[in-house]
């Protein structure tokens, strides 16, 4: 038997005799305090030593705390023990001597476990070292913990215990905590900020009868009583635009979509999506809405606009750097001039000329998207807007009025990667519906990511959609870039993970 199954038995065998004492899982403790209140108003240890005039203070105002946590350390001294609990603010000292307990109760600590929830009642004091700490006067174990807590978290293999057993990440991992609090700062941060400028949050289908608004590929699923396949949505503009025609001027959701693609660092099958759209905006402004929101997430993650993020500093403060997707490639490959995009030979050729091979016959647009990919975006570590974007890959972009090849798109990227998307929304239903086709074709030639033909959304443009622009930003993408973090796992409480091994 291994030793972590010793002790589990060891373990029920104390929950079998709690059984027995009908004291097993009891729910009528109501905790008055928390570790991170207590501290905040008590602990100076801050400001230097404790005095002796401090401790009597405390003393003599006899603070009654009742705390309820889990137990995570123990240190017992015969008549006399020191504990830490911690609670979802962090953790607390407990001193319990034997005589100031009830009858029963000191054995019952000191035959506890580390991860058993207790609950302790006292009043507050600090130890001849000047630490805050909880002189108990009752205790209770309130669960009983059948699985040891591990020691610590190290290595490939804890690494992976992290995502799969997120709980247990979480009672051990104090950064953890901190950064899911974090991220749902940072959410509740660009959800104020829409609210106040005005947006209504809608909600829209997750299950759709043809998922739209993003070029990827869909997840399937089958709705028994209707005896049809449905997909999982790839993204919500379609249905903020139907909106905005049936008369509401600004709308954002923020909620999760599905694609059905690989697993990365960057990339979960799940993920959040803060998607907003304004009746009589354009691409232009949406910039500068799309700054603002990355900066009040940053202030409340963070409380700063100069972060760091693996090992380089990243400054949102000043206006983030525009430029066009052919300013950027020509700055970044000089050998390459404007007039090498003017046909699809010369581009292809270009590209071969600095070791990007591409197929015969690409359209001088996407030969750009190519060099792009392969020779400016992971260069992009400040945030910088790429604007002006092919039309080949912006099916739901309205075309520039001077160059029809372009469109009125950006993106946002930072330390390498696309942060955000947005654009001046396509509002000609004939046009429209030329796009849509153009992707069906797509896809009948095998592109598995290229959107469906949408003939309600093409109604509902009939009906008149006013000019508009959208954007969205990639929340879990934001997340990690304003927690420090590699990897999309770990700002997901649950990721994805491919089949744990069975032993």
């Amino acid at each position: 038997m291994s030793e972590d199954n010793i002790l589990m038995a060891q373990r029920r065998e104390k929950l079998t005799q709690m059984r027995a004492d009908g004291i097993a899982f009891p729910n009528d403790f109501k905790p008055t305090h928390r570790s991170g209140t207590l501290h905040a108003a008590h602990d100076w240890t801050h400001e230097g030593e404790i005095t002796e005039e401090a401790k009597d203070a405390l003393k003599a105002q006899a603070i009654e705390v009742k705390m309820a946590g889990r137990l995570m350390s123990k240190r017992v001294m015969g008549k006399a023990s020191f504990a830490q609990i911690q609670d979802e603010d962090g953790r607390i000292q407990v001193y319990l001597a034997r005589d100031s307990l009830p009858e029963g109760q000191y054995p019952e600590f000191k035959g506890g476990d580390i991860g058993d929830i207790v609950a302790v009642e006292g009043t507050l004091f600090y130890t001849k070292t000047g630490e805050l700490s909880v002189n108990v006067s009752q205790f209770r174990t309130l669960v009983k913990s059948l699985r040891p807590l591990p020691e610590k978290f190290h290595g490939i293999a804890d690494q992976e215990m992290k995502y799969r057993q997120r709980y247990v990440d979480l009672i051990m991992t104090e950064q953890t905590r901190t950064t899911f609090k974090r991220r749902s700062a940072i959410i509740n941060a660009m959800r104020q900020l829409l609210n106040d400028d005005g947006y209504l949050e809608i909600e829209s289908p997750m299950m759709q009868a043809i998922p739209g608004g993003a070029t990827a590929k869909p997840f399937i699923t089958h709705h028994n009583a209707l005896d049809r396949d449905l997909y999982m949505r790839v993204a919500q503009e379609l249905a903020l635009k139907r909106c905005i025609v049936g008369g509401f001027e600004k709308v954002y959701e923020l909620n999760r979509v599905f694609r059905n693609e690989g697993l990365s660092a960057r990339h979960n099958p799940e993920f959040t999506m803060l998607e907003y759209n304004a009746a009589y905006e354009d691409y232009q402004t949406y910039i500068d809405l799309t700054e603002a929101l990355v900066r009040a997430a940053a202030m409340a993650a963070t409380g700063s606009l100069q972060i760091e993020y693996q090992g380089e500093t990243v400054d949102l403060a000043p206006a983030f750097a525009r430029k066009t997707m052919l300013e950027s490639v020509l700055e970044a490959v000089p050998e390459l001039t404007a007039e090498d995009f003017d046909d699809s030979a010369s581009a292809v050729a270009a590209a071969a000329r600095v070791g990007i091979k591409v197929k015969e016959g690409m359209a001088p647009g996407l030969v750009l998207v190519e060099l792009f990919d392969a020779k400016v975006e992971h260069n992009l570590r400040q945030p910088t807007f790429i604007t002006d974007y092919p039309v080949e890959i912006s099916p739901l972009a309205r075309p520039r009025d001077d160059n029809p090849m372009l469109t009125e798109r950006w993106e946002l990227f930072c330390v390498g990667r696309e942060l955000a998307n947005g654009f001046s929304e396509l509002n000609d239903p004939e046009v429209q519906a030329e796009r849509f086709a153009e992707q069906v074709a797509q896809k009948d030639a095998g592109d598995d990511e290229a959107m469906y033909f949408d003939h309600d959304y093409v109604r509902a443009l009939e009906y008149g959609l006013p000019p508009n622009a959208g954007g969205g930003i990639g929340v879990d993408r934001l997340v990690m870039l304003l927690t420090d973090s590699p990897s999309i796992r770990d700002v997901l409480l649950f990721p994805h993970m491919r089949p744990e091994a069975t032993q």
